[in-house]
């Protein structure tokens, strides 16, 4: 048996959960586009207010790595949204100092 690892463009839209997760100060957030578009990825906290703006650009087919650096921020539960085209989604993710 054989595994067959593909690296190229990504068959699906996909937001995947920060890592780590809690975190402090720092972590990773992955992402994949599937077509060329304009990509925003934001932070928000636990009342909906935009505290962190990661991307806000086109960007081409791809997988995507974006840090997010939570030291000037208190500890607590934190929203992160992609919107590309027409997919969004959001995601939740703890800072714990």
């Amino acid at each position: 048996m054989t595994e067959e690892v593909v690296i190229g463009v990504p068959d699906k839209f996909e937001l995947s959960q920060n890592y780590p997760n809690p975190f402090n100060p720092s972590t990773e957030i992955r992402y994949s586009l599937i077509e060329n578009g304009f990509t925003s990825l934001k932070i928000y906290d636990l009342t909906g207010k935009e505290i962190a703006n990661l991307v806000n650009e086109m960007q081409t087919p791809g997988r995507y790595e974006v840090k997010f650096d939570g030291s000037n921020f208190a500890s607590g539960v934190y929203f992160y949204k992609i919107t590309a085209g027409n997919f969004s989604a959001v995601k939740r993710m703890f800072l714990i100092k």
